[in-house]
């Protein structure tokens, strides 16, 4: 639920609800949430980087590469799809006893699915406008619209049909982050035409001698160390005009060295609990409700899981494209 979510809506979103779902449900069934919340958060950062509208970083790749719906996830989403098998066996082998339960459930005690629907008027009609939403993602290629042209017109579609609620959902729009967008392109732009990401392209051509499996190398993992840390939207901004510069003076294939870019950016985060919104959000959602999870213990689950994942997508673009 959490990959194939994440494919379609914000990350965050997905492990802000998931996560406290995830608490109810453990409380119900008596289990430790939390390797539940931590297999939800790497799941969802695995999930966001099978499509081009799954995670920020993609979108950006996508709309400044010229990529397609359909090119990321017979690409990205291919490797996404192998990955997350092998997260599912990884999370289960090691959390296996933690979450075991002695405690025999009367399912005649649980909560109907339908009363949580308060509105169910608003239910339909919210599914649809996502359904087309989706839709109309997929089909962007063969239709012609952009990804920002079909976000747009969702989002007045949404307002529209919220009637007099519009004003309160304006409010929750997370202005911070589009002014962040802004400011962020305009400094890339700055770097770009003063000519400091053409040398730092230059460099990792320099470092890996103009081998592609090198270079490819080089991105991937230092894109993924790099996500551990700092945020992954800036990183992949900066990144992009890099891997143009490489594809100019080292003709190496610009979309092998995207999706390198991609898998190394969404999967990266994963291994640390600052390193992706999904990770803050889960942890602060388990600590809030009395379930802290530390450094030590996320990133002793979480890290190994990262650096498989980061060697299976590698082992997979080096079979696949070089």
């Amino acid at each position: 639920m959490s990959s194939i979510l994440s494919m379609f809506i914000d990350s965050i979103t997905v492990i802000l609800f998931l996560a406290a779902v995830t608490v109810e449900l453990a409380q119900l069934l008596k289990f430790n949430p939390v390797p539940m919340i931590l297999s939800e958060i790497f799941c969802a950062n695995l999930g966001g980087s099978a499509t081009m509208c799954g995670d920020p970083p993609n979108i950006i790749i996508g709309t400044s590469l010229g990529y397609s719906f359909s090119d990321f996830i017979f690409n990205t989403g291919f490797m996404a799809g192998i990955c997350l098998l092998l997260a599912i066996i990884y999370f289960y082998m090691i959390f296996k006893k933690e979450l075991q339960s002695s405690v025999v459930i009367d399912m005649a005690s649980c909560p109907n699915p339908k009363d949580a629907i308060t509105d169910k008027k608003g239910f339909i009609i919210s599914s649809i406008i996502f359904l087309c939403a989706v839709i109309l993602l997929v089909t962007h290629a063969q239709t012609g619209l952009t990804v920002a042209f079909i976000g747009l017109v969702i989002a007045v579609v949404t307002l529209i049909a919220a009637g007099k609620k519009a004003p309160v959902l304006l409010r929750k729009v997370d202005y911070k982050t589009l002014l962040f967008f802004i400011g962020l392109f305009v400094v890339v732009g700055g770097l770009e035409q003063t000519g400091i990401l053409e040398i730092i392209a230059k460099f990792i051509g320099r470092l890996s001698g103009g081998n592609a499996g090198l270079m490819i190398a080089i991105i991937i993992w230092g894109s993924a160390v790099a996500s551990a840390f700092i945020d992954n939207i800036p990183f992949a901004a900066t990144m992009i005009p890099v891997i143009k510069s490489l594809s100019a003076v080292q003709g190496a294939d610009l979309s092998v060295m995207a999706w390198a870019l991609s898998m190394g950016t969404d999967i990266g985060g994963s291994a640390t609990p600052i390193g992706a919104s999904a990770n803050v959000v889960g942890t602060a959602v388990a600590a809030k409700e009395g379930y802290p999870i530390g450094w030590g213990s996320y990133c002793i689950a979480m890290a190994p899981a990262t650096i498989i994942v980061v060697l299976v997508s590698m082992a997979i673009i080096f079979v696949r494209y070089l």
